[in-house]
């Protein structure tokens, strides 16, 4: 069937997404069973723990309208952990740790600590206790964090580590007598540089010889390490950018060791507690067994490693590990994340082009997979889906940038104009969206999204961008953005349309761009600093630099620092760069969706851009939210999101939309 690209008929609906849709995480194996978490649109975003038993029947641990949700750091992760048969977790309302036996069906309070918040907890067996981060927020101004100790019992909280602005990832070594864990101080963010320390466990629970053993600054360069994590043999294991990418190290004595070294990521940005991309098989006196995922170009793959526990060389030569043996696991998943492992059994979040996120088992022996559960199980024709093409492309300043590039693709239509006769020379070329990803220190991947396919099977093709600043291609990359944010990444923007429109497979005249956060601010400076695009979604983006750096978070309070330059001193780069001061070169049409309750991105910003679109003529539309924080959680807010983005862009490029939408003001639209 012909007809005009925006306006194909999908089976892939908002209603669809939102009724079809759950996000799962953390697939965790604990006696012999599984367990994950789901978050369900349909229940306003609750985050449920949910265990599989041996049946494969799916039981719901947690009862509404209790929420597993820690807002340490407001991105949270980490808020629950299972131990001696009970889960423990962090709940959303009131932030206090729960503790509810898994043959029970109602979670009991176990701290009574107003203003204190909970996350990345483990067990410390020896004193029948959890060590977690805490923020405590119970002070005039910033917050502070630091470690705690929590009584399993009583509930009674006990400061073991303060002293740093942030603090992550507690782990224990085997004997219980060994605590290391990772600090960063304003202005760093985790990815800019990181602290790694270790500690003993003295016989009253207190930490005795506290001393930093990797990480900091070395010849002047910020190192970045993560997941420190102890062998089954109690080596101290940890993931270190000091070679330029995330790879795999080692403490051998007081020695910093690289396990391998590999231009892959086998680490990620430390936006939320929980990261796990290498856990230990088994270990023993020669060798400890590792199973890794490591990212090429954001392309996931697995991998067994098999470290000897003899090392040679120097200390100035770089020390090197006899026995390194690293193999890959052939798998059909671009997108691996989330570890456990039972006996010769793992689990992980899988995804490719072609097939939804979801539990992945894996018989470690035989090879074999297993799909556990999905985060849809709609059953869509392939001829629906549009798979990505990665491509690479030249932009400023003589550098390269990355993403993935989606044609349209709908198996029951073809263009209005389309035409296989080759003496047709004019062809109607699809519109196209820029996505860009939250962070800005961040990324996007290649996985089987309905949100993308979305737009690709109305007829938009879609460049999923990974603009310099963007992790998984290596520190240098990565570091593009530092003082370059809405420079570099918007940029790339352009540059990408550029290279789409050269080779033919976009409409030049019909471009959109769309982000949220931080994508939301590039996506802002595009349509101000550039006239390359034609129309704007705006999800709770930021607009004001100098309001950011004023009303935002402890967790992202400096990070402009690098990104932008040091508040107030460079308050004339702020300024620069924030949108809201430069309306008078905007002349793009804009719609903003904002969170009401959002303290990332407060919706002032919004608001004060959407009044200042309106004096100067020019089309927007603003979608309040209430109760909607950084991100929305709520089914219907998800599904008229996506509904009145649509309708939006039709209104924009003149199309109908197949879809009835019920419509939404747009101030200043040409009639």
């Amino acid at each position: 069937m012909k007809a005009p690209y925006g306006s194909w008929k999908s089976p892939i609906t908002s209603d669809l997404i939102v009724a079809e849709t759950i996000g799962i995480s953390s697939p965790t194996f604990y006696q012999g069973e599984l367990y994950w978490i789901e978050n369900r649109p349909r229940e306003a975003g609750r985050n449920v723990l949910v265990r599989r038993d041996s049946k494969g029947v799916e039981i719901d641990i947690n009862p509404a309208p209790f929420n597993i949700r820690t807002r340490v750091h407001e991105y949270g992760g980490g808020a629950w952990l299972l131990h001696d048969g009970a889960l423990f977790f962090s709940n959303f309302e009131d932030q206090q740790l729960y503790k509810q036996p898994l043959n029970e069906k109602q979670p009991v309070q176990l701290t009574h600590s107003p203003g204190l918040r909970f996350a990345d907890g483990i067990i410390d067996s020896r004193f029948n206790r959890m060590i977690m981060v805490i923020e405590d927020h119970n002070f005039e101004g910033e917050a502070e964090n630091k470690l705690a100790a929590i009584d399993l019992v009583t509930g009674d909280v006990s400061i073991i580590a303060m002293g740093h602005d942030f603090f992550a990832s507690p782990t224990i070594s085997p004997d219980g007598r060994q605590l290391s864990w990772i600090t960063w101080d304003h202005p760093d963010m985790p990815w800019d540089e990181t602290i790694l320390w270790l500690a003993s466990i003295n016989d009253s629970g207190e930490l005795d010889n506290i001393r930093q053993v990797s990480g900091g600054k070395i010849n002047q360069q910020k190192i970045s390490v993560q997941q420190p994590r102890f062998s089954p043999t109690g080596q101290l294991y940890f993931i270190s950018d000091q070679s330029g990418w995330w790879n795999i190290h080692r403490l051998d004595g007081e020695q910093d060791t690289k396990i391998l070294e590999r231009e892959a990521e086998f680490g990620q940005p430390h936006w939320g507690f929980g990261l796990c991309t290498y856990i230990f098989v088994d270990g023993h006196q020669d060798a400890d067994q590792i199973i890794c995922i490591f990212e090429v170009k954001n392309e996931s793959r697995l991998a067994t490693l098999i470290v000897g526990n003899k090392v040679v060389g120097s200390k100035v030569a770089g020390n090197k590990i006899v026995g390194n043996d690293l193999k890959e696991i052939d798998l059909a998943y671009s997108n691996i994340s989330g570890l456990s492992l039972d006996g010769g059994q793992l689990v992980f979040m899988g995804a490719s082009p072609v097939e939804f996120n979801g539990i992945v088992q894996l018989d470690l022996k035989s090879g074999t997979t297993q799909s556990i559960k999905k985060t849809t199980n709609l059953s869509l024709d392939e001829g629906y889906f549009s798979v990505p093409e990665t491509i690479e492309f030249p932009t400023a300043s003589g550098e390269h940038a990355h993403g993935f590039f989606y044609p349209p693709t709908n198996k029951d239509y073809i263009s209005e104009r389309q035409d296989d006769e080759p003496e047709i020379q004019e062809r109607e070329q699809p519109p196209l969206i820029v996505m860009l990803h939250g962070g800005p220190t961040g990324a996007t991947h290649s996985a089987l999204s309905l949100r993308t396919q979305f737009w690709t099977s109305r007829g938009f093709a879609v460049l999923d961008l990974n603009y310099r600043g963007s992790t998984g291609y290596g520190r240098v990359y990565r570091d593009k953005l530092l003082g370059n944010w809405g420079i570099v990444d918007v940029e790339d923007c352009v540059s990408g349309c550029h290279y789409l429109g050269d080779k033919g497979l976009v409409d030049m005249s019909r471009l959109a761009i769309r982000g949220g956060s931080a994508g939301g601010y590039t996506t802002l400076c595009a349509l101000t600093f550039t006239d390359t695009f034609s129309a704007g979604a705006s999800h709770f983006g930021v607009s004001d630099l100098e309001a950011l750096a004023n009303d935002t978070h402890k967790f992202e309070s400096r990070y402009l620092d690098s990104m932008i330059g040091p508040y107030p001193e460079r308050l004339d780069i702020y300024r620069a760069r924030s949108p809201i001061h430069h309306v008078d070169q905007l002349s793009s049409a804009c719609i903003f969706f904002q969170g009401l309750e959002d303290k990332v991105v407060p919706p002032s910003q919004a608001e004060t851009m959407v009044d200042a679109l309106d004096k100067k003529g020019i089309p927007v539309a603003y979608i309040p939210f209430e109760g909607e924080q950084h991100g929305f959680r709520r089914a219907e807010n998800i599904k008229r999101c996506l509904d009145l983005e649509l309708y939006f862009y039709s209104k924009i490029f003149n199309f109908t939309t197949a879809d009835q939408i019920e419509p939404v003001e747009i101030k200043n639209l040409p009639t």
